[in-house]
């Protein structure tokens, strides 16, 4: 009997866990989203903007929304720390990639790493929301804009989910948005990519 309440009761309470890497060049902004996520989902105040430094090696963060789990693994940007990230690939349900909506002259550096990305067999069919972030600036390019570059890559991309959107991660403008609309993509790709089940 002990057995069986047991095992209805993990079955209950199991959670399903999607991992989601955070990719993009350094000084885009990923740690600072990556600390508004956290603050807005769990109610936890995150590092203050001004004590974040460069991410050198992964940053971790985890909030629920309903029964599901989103795990997010952001990586260092920095150009030596590419190699690393192919590493998380193979597990990853879904990819935010962040763009400095600021650096015109990285522009074509980071259309290139985008596309590098997005070229691997491993995430294939993997739903991609790429990020215009610090929106709040008035030097900001607006998504319009950052999406022409980006154009060539998203005919390949095909049938695959993908999204760009304007944030900021600093003020918090259009992040809550870009998460809920990351998780209907999880709910949705499932099949494809199931989540773990803890």
């Amino acid at each position: 009997m002990y057995s069986l309440l047991s095992g209805l009761y993990k079955y209950l309470t199991r959670q399903e866990e999607f991992y989601v890497i955070i990719l993009g060049l350094d000084n885009a902004g990923k740690t600072t989203l990556l600390e508004r996520i956290k603050t807005m989902y769990t109610g936890v105040r995150g590092l203050s903007p001004d004590k974040i430094g460069p991410t050198v090696g992964m940053n971790l963060g985890k909030i629920d929304i309903g029964r599901s789990r989103i795990k997010f693994w952001d990586l260092g940007g920095q150009r030596d720390l590419h190699s690393i990230w192919e590493r998380y690939y193979p597990e990853s349900h879904a990819i935010i990639f962040v763009i400095d909506a600021t650096d015109r002259a990285r522009l074509e550096e980071c259309r290139q790493t985008f596309e590098k990305v997005m070229l691997r067999d491993e995430v294939e069919g993997v739903p991609v929301l790429m990020l215009a972030n610090k929106q709040d600036l008035p030097v900001a390019m607006p998504v319009e804009e950052i999406k022409e570059t980006f154009n060539k890559i998203a005919v390949d991309l095909g049938a695959r989910e993908s999204k760009v959107m304007p944030v900021s991660a600093l003020a918090g403008d259009g992040v809550r948005d870009s998460v809920e609309w990351l998780y209907s993509r999880l709910q949705f790709n499932r099949e494809s990519r199931p989540p773990v089940i803890q």
